[in-house]
């Protein structure tokens, strides 16, 4: 008689592993696309708390900051025109969820405008963001850099 020995064959193996690949084949770009979807909506989300954070630093202190670090947390002792204590330390560092955000004040401080960049267009987002003090969060998609004229988001 002859002993039959148990498990898997090699074919068996080999179908089990190319059937994982086809579905991880198929199931990672959705998840980069989602990453960066996420990305996006972050900084979108960002962008309206730094303009409400502008806006609030405007009221209390005559007007807007000069620098997006003061609008960050108190170091130590309280609110002042140097740490308002308006946004968390990773958004007035200027990097978060990919992206990066470049304030730029007027002369005086009398308007802002705030971009948004992606740190990797191919892995953390796609498209650029510019606002100001109107609060008007505008997109640009071309790879060029969102400004003043590019399409206000929702349009």
């Amino acid at each position: 008689m002859r002993n039959r020995q148990k498990g898997f064959s090699l074919i068996e193996l080999l179908i089990v592993v190319a059937i994982i690949l086809i579905i991880a084949a198929i199931a990672i770009p959705n998840l980069l696309r989602s990453k960066i979807a996420a990305n996006q909506a972050s900084a979108v989300g960002s962008l309206r708390s730094l303009n409400t954070a502008c806006i609030a630093y405007s009221t209390s202190y005559g007007t807007f900051p000069a620098a997006l670090t003061n609008l960050g947390p108190v170091g130590s002792g309280n609110e002042s025109s140097t740490s308002a204590d308006l946004i968390d330390s990773v958004l007035s560092a200027g990097t978060k969820s990919g992206y990066t955000f470049v304030y730029s004040p007027s002369s005086l401080n009398q308007s802002y405008s705030i971009t948004a960049s992606p740190v990797t267009a191919a892995t953390t987002g796609q498209n650029m963001y510019y606002t100001d003090q109107s609060g008007v969060i505008r997109s640009d998609t071309s790879g060029t850099g969102a400004g003043s004229a590019s399409t206000p988001i929702g349009n």
